[in-house]
């Protein structure tokens, strides 16, 4: 049985053997004898906040046009909602032309509704919020309190839906079941898939026998030179033109899916002739079901960021199109020119010292391009790992200098700290909200995407190089900020190992 068949989405634990706790060094994972924690998982001692997988999950729900978002949950749950609607109102901007809020609505479930059950004041939210807003869609997106106490969304999503106009899409965010949030990803995807995608291109004819779970749809008209971009909600319309001119130099259309992709167009991704990942870790789960259920190939393997992996993400899909001259063209061209833009800015990097953290592939791939630039990776923290970034590790321990610590963490920024009071960075890469305990050290940072900032494909290199260059020009304010801070960590942690929390099958790691 496809996953798809099942109510909600398998954690990532389960279906990927995905890992958040491991301390090694890139060798260990990138090199022959490499030692991946997916052998030794564990626990730590010692953990601090990290992020649900409601907030990945929103972000993207919150971009669909003519959708609602409505949270069932208690009041608190969402409201990160309220950072993301500057994306939401930018993003629609750059788009078409029009500026618009995400809508989004909670239950806001009480002490008696987790006592009596929350089912029937669901149903009611549902039905005013359709009355009220008139969307295409509403997904309906369970939190943590109807996972405890038994609310079965997807019943009444069920017994609902014909007394409304909106498509309902039940969305499983319950965050205490798991530790991956990136699973966040696999639930959307997941409903999409059930929702609007199955319902949708059952109507046009099934697979043999009729029945639209045992085999892929037939009878859908296939576009021959069609391709699905996938796009990640922290990417930027900047970015996504840059792989559509890319793609397009190949003689393919392109259906940019599925942030800030219409609801009601998204069935146009059962019928592309391949469908082409930016992220291994937001994708897998999407390409492959669409392969299982619509025949659409996919490419998995490489993100588009940084100079080599551009050019390997575009021969892959020139090859697939039989278009590897025309594929080799576009790269020679594109490297030439980016090479010699970036002359003027290789002196400022060369022999400077770089600590990046992100999402897995995000912070890998980012890496191998601060390399490419002349910056010598001393550090890395990816915020999980599973088997899909073993050849990102490969190539960056074949390019290393020397070993350098990988830290596996849903951010823990107690090992951040200690890793960075270590390796002394002269930069630190990472997410916009997880820059501060390297800010407040006095390293110069650099935001890891923005949605207005270019970073993907030739262009993203390029420009990433530009606003480096500015800022390694003046790293006062940072200087200034720990002058004026301190960090609330002990001497003693920072002289103790930086993994000695993480708890394995064998004991503590030191």
């Amino acid at each position: 049985m496809s996953y798809i068949d099942l109510k909600s989405a398998p954690k990532r634990e389960d279906r990927l053997k995905a890992c958040i706790a491991h301390g090694g060094s890139v060798c260990d994972l990138g090199g022959k004898g490499k030692k991946s924690c997916l052998v030794d998982d564990g626990e730590r001692g010692f953990t601090q906040g990290s992020i649900c997988l409601l907030l990945p999950a929103l972000a993207m729900l919150n971009t669909l046009p003519d959708n609602v978002v409505l949270m069932h949950s208690a009041i608190g749950c969402g409201t990160c909602t309220h950072s993301q609607n500057a994306n939401v109102r930018f993003g629609g901007n750059v788009r078409w032309g029009k500026v618009k809020d995400g809508t989004w609505l909670s239950t806001a479930l009480n002490e008696t509704d987790v006592i009596s059950g929350g089912d029937a004041k669901l149903e009611q939210a549902i039905i005013e919020a359709d009355k009220r807003y008139q969307p295409f869609s509403i997904s309906v997106v369970s939190g943590c309190v109807p996972g405890i106490i038994g609310d079965d969304i997807d019943t009444v999503v069920k017994q609902v839906q014909p007394l409304v106009n909106a498509k309902l899409l039940p969305v499983h965010c319950e965050g205490f079941k798991t530790k991956i949030w990136a699973t966040a990803y696999d639930a959307v995807y997941h409903s999409i898939g059930r929702t609007l995608l199955e319902s949708t291109t059952s109507e046009k004819g099934a697979g043999e026998g009729g029945d639209a779970g045992l085999a892929p749809y037939q009878g859908l008209e296939r576009l021959p030179r069609t391709v699905n971009l996938m796009n990640v909600s922290s990417m930027g319309r900047i970015d996504e033109l840059e792989l559509t001119r890319l793609l397009t130099g190949l003689g393919l259309a392109v259906n940019v899916f599925p942030v800030f992709a219409h609801p009601e167009g998204m069935v146009t991704a059962t019928q592309a002739a391949l469908s082409i990942s930016t992220c291994p870790t937001h994708d897998d789960y999407f390409l492959t079901y669409l392969e299982e259920r619509f025949g659409v190939p996919y490419l998995l393997k490489h993100m588009p960021i940084g100079i080599e992996n551009t050019g390997l993400w575009l021969r892959d899909v020139a090859r697939h199109f039989g278009a590897e001259e025309q594929g080799e063209e576009i790269i020679r061209r594109e490297e030439a020119e980016l090479h010699a833009a970036l002359a003027e800015f290789r002196p400022l990097f060369t022999g400077k010292t770089v600590f990046v953290s992100a999402g897995e592939f995000r912070a890998l791939a980012t890496a191998r391009l601060l390399e490419e630039l002349g910056f010598r990776v001393v550090g890395i923290r990816s915020f999980h790992h599973d088997a899909f970034a073993e050849g990102e590790y490969e190539k960056l321990a074949a390019s290393a200098v020397e070993d350098y610590p990988i830290d596996i963490a849903n951010v823990q920024p107690f090992e951040e700290v200690n890793l960075l009071k270590r390796v002394k960075p002269d930069l630190f890469l990472g997410h916009a909200n997880g820059n501060a305990t390297a800010a407040k050290l006095g390293i110069p940072t650099h935001v890891i995407y923005n949605t207005g900032l270019a970073y993907i494909g030739y262009r993203g290199a390029y420009d990433l190089a530009r606003r480096l260059a500015r800022q390694r020009k003046n790293p006062s304010y940072n200087r200034r900020l720990a002058e004026n801070l301190r960090l609330p960590y002990t001497d003693d942690w920072y002289q103790s190992p930086p993994f000695s929390y993480i708890n394995t099958r064998g004991g503590v790691t030191a």
